[in-house]
């Protein structure tokens, strides 16, 4: 028997930070494990010469967001469940929709970091609802 899971998008944000706190709560419900996933990409105005960061530096700032995030949610009086962290190097919503095969539910901030990528690519949010082969929360902030 697999273990059950309950996957949360993890970016950093108060809405995402919502959102984890909503997964836990439902996973110890649901004696499940919360994978809390990252995900980053180089924007696309980045330059390799020049850039406003170095490549290393975007992974870098998505892993401190990502742990943060998971500190500081751990820190609050929520129920004890085991949180799993992964960061990914992928378009958000297409990371959320990989890790969340076989979870029993995919858990999503209804904004994130995206505002003007949201715009130029949709929402993460949105695109998770339509996609993804479980049940999807959309927590509002």
């Amino acid at each position: 028997m697999s273990e059950r899971k309950v996957v949360v998008g993890v970016d950093g944000s108060d809405p995402s930070k919502c959102a984890l706190r909503w997964a836990v709560r439902q996973a110890a419900l649901l004696d499940a494990t919360v994978h809390a996933v990252g995900a980053w990409e180089f924007p696309a105005f980045y330059s390799w010469e020049g850039g406003p960061m170095p490549p290393d530096d975007f992974e870098d700032a998505a892993r401190k967001a990502l742990d943060d995030a998971v500190d500081q949610v751990q820190g609050e009086d929520l129920p004890s469940v085991p949180i799993e962290r992964e960061l990914t190097h992928a378009h958000a919503a297409q990371a959320l929709l990989d890790a969340s095969e076989g979870a029993e539910l995919l858990v999503v901030g209804s904004r994130g970091h995206g505002s003007f990528y949201g715009a130029l690519l949709g929402s993460v949010s949105q695109r998770c609802a339509v996609h993804a082969k479980c049940p999807v929360v959309i927590v509002r902030h």
